[in-house]
């Protein structure tokens, strides 16, 4: 399945590419507004005030760098299955649910649930390492 001549796969790539930029907003959400001196977030040092946080807002900036870990393998599993022309529905139906799972597993770090996010993490892998075998 194609829409402006890309495949449904190459366009979860796009989506898993905006993931972290998600994550972040996340992070500063509602933070944005305050002035920095109340703890607003200080885009003149924004590594520095993200390390500063607690509570969600770390959590989200940490599935902003896991989002950024898992990236590239999951760009490389899917441009190689192209390059290996490999049945484009399946390939497609992979991909969209490696990105539900990465979504499930960003909600679930968000929400402090642990045990859930490690298990749609490695279910999240084991996906990209069937579309990297298909």
């Amino acid at each position: 399945m194609k829409f402006a001549g890309l495949t449904l796969a190459y366009w979860t790539v796009l989506v898993a590419a905006l993931l972290p930029i998600l994550c972040a907003t996340l992070a500063k959400w509602g933070a944005l507004s305050k002035p920095r001196r109340e703890g607003g977030y200080d885009n003149h040092h924004p590594r520095a005030w993200l390390a500063q946080q607690t509570d969600w807002r770390a959590r989200a900036n940490a599935a902003q760098a896991n989002s950024f870990e898992a990236l590239p393998f999951y760009i490389g599993a899917v441009i190689i299955a192209h390059q290996l022309g490999v049945f484009q529905t399946r390939l497609d139906l992979l991909a969209f649910l490696y990105i539900v799972l990465r979504l499930m597993y960003i909600l679930f770090y968000l929400a402090d649930m642990a045990t859930f996010r490690s298990v749609v993490w490695t279910a999240a892998l084991a996906l990209n390492i069937a579309i990297l075998f298909l």
